[in-house]
């Protein structure tokens, strides 16, 4: 195994936010035990415009611009802190040909490098073990820069078929895959296709933070809900089947479906938002949504099934479980860990069926045996996964 002194974690997630990330939990975990920082995300100058006209929310634009300090601390776990350092602005070049792209890329790079060794200085980081979340073009331009260790590329999503980041991002990750030490998928069917070109390729599933989400069950034993809701948490967009949604809320008018969160796919309020069943909710933060769950009385997770899908292992699987909460699911992706656990249903007719019957699939040991399976995958266990990567390598 290499030996390192400290881990620095490098993506293109924003440690702040309303819904759970797993990064940045894993980052929180990892801190108990290692000495942390999180490169936040690397804004740009468009972005910081955006946040000055106050046309784009939560942009940090006072640390970007070095007005306030860029280097904070941030609760982990157990009383353990990460650092998290707000890069400095960067030119926006996603947009771009691959020339100029990668041109301005490697101005970037050195920005992003020379504030980061600094920083590393201050906190007396000397030998870290890099961990990139998903971004594999500056990945790439950055190996080699930082006296690290080791890197391991955390891939959570199928680069080439995500739309932000296929166009330069689908080009890199090839020979970022095969220059790392290890790839760390969330699926089984991201590790399969990883490791065609980097063989150490692990599966860390995403967990779920149990003592957040098991206050659901609480909450729900104090004050059961008083109507037949069907919940949907996250981000509303093209990934959800929207036929199997339509004809569930159209069937089932004794129902209300409440979905919690952004709704990035137009089609989803054109064809549902005016149904009367229909509720839609906007994004909360972390710790607001156990009492939102605590009102539903079944949980949906419709995704459309194709090869984006297939690689998806959400994070709002163990999110519903750990508050006992049933879950009616598409066969979306390999969902073996949760046979008799999770219904699976294919077609609008079938999944109308599953949540009739999620409805009313409430025994005492249904619910124990969803909370124990949450349970099983909770962050901490998914942290002490990631570590044993560590000692494999």
């Amino acid at each position: 195994m290499f030996m390192f002194d400290s881990i620095i974690c490098v993506g293109q997630t924003t440690w702040e936010g309303d819904f759970q990330k797993a990064v940045v939990q894993l980052m929180c975990e990892l801190a108990v035990r290692h000495r942390v920082l999180y490169v936040d995300y690397q804004h740009t100058a468009k972005d910081v415009l955006m946040g000055v006209l106050g046309r784009q929310k939560d942009v940090p634009v006072r640390s970007v611009l070095r007005l306030d300090n860029p280097l904070t601390t941030k609760p982990g776990k157990d009383g353990s802190v990460v650092h998290v350092w707000q890069p400095p602005m960067m030119v926006p070049i996603n947009f771009m040909p691959s020339g100029p792209h990668d041109r301005l890329l490697a101005i970037n790079t050195s920005r992003l490098v020379a504030g980061l060794r600094k920083v590393m200085a201050s906190l007396n980081f000397e030998n870290p073990l890099i961990i990139n979340g998903m971004h594999p073009t500056l990945g790439l331009s950055m190996l080699g820069k930082l006296n690290e260790a080791g890197t391991i590329y955390y891939c959570f999503d199928e680069i080439t078929i995500s739309k932000w980041m296929s166009k330069h991002g689908g080009r890199f990750e090839p020979e970022y895959l095969r220059r790392v030490n290890a790839v760390v998928t969330t699926s089984e069917t991201l590790r399969r296709t990883k490791s065609a070109l980097q063989p150490n390729a692990f599966c860390v599933k995403n967990g779920v933070n149990f003592p957040l989400f098991s206050q659901v069950r609480q909450l729900i034993e104090q004050n059961p809900p008083a109507k037949p809701v069907v919940g949907y948490l996250g981000t509303a967009d093209d990934r959800l089947n929207i036929d199997i949604l339509e004809h569930c809320v159209s069937t089932m008018p004794d129902v209300t479906f409440q979905f919690i969160g952004e709704i990035k796919e137009p089609a989803i309020t054109q064809r549902l938002g005016a149904l009367p069943n229909v509720v839609f909710t906007p994004p909360h933060q972390p710790a607001d949504l156990p009492p939102l769950l605590a009102g539903l009385s079944a949980t949906m997770i419709p995704f459309a099934c194709n090869a984006h899908t297939y690689t998806i292992y959400p994070l709002k699987i163990n999110e519903y479980l750990a508050g006992g909460l049933p879950v009616v699911s598409t066969p979306f992706s390999i969902l073996d860990d949760f046979a008799g656990i999770v219904e699976l249903a294919d077609t609008p007719e079938a999944f109308a069926k599953a949540l009739r019957h999620a409805l009313t699939d409430n025994s005492p040991e249904r619910i124990q045996a969803r909370v124990a399976m949450a349970r099983a995958n909770s962050w901490t266990h998914r942290a002490e996964e990631f570590e044993e990567v560590f000692r494999r390598i």
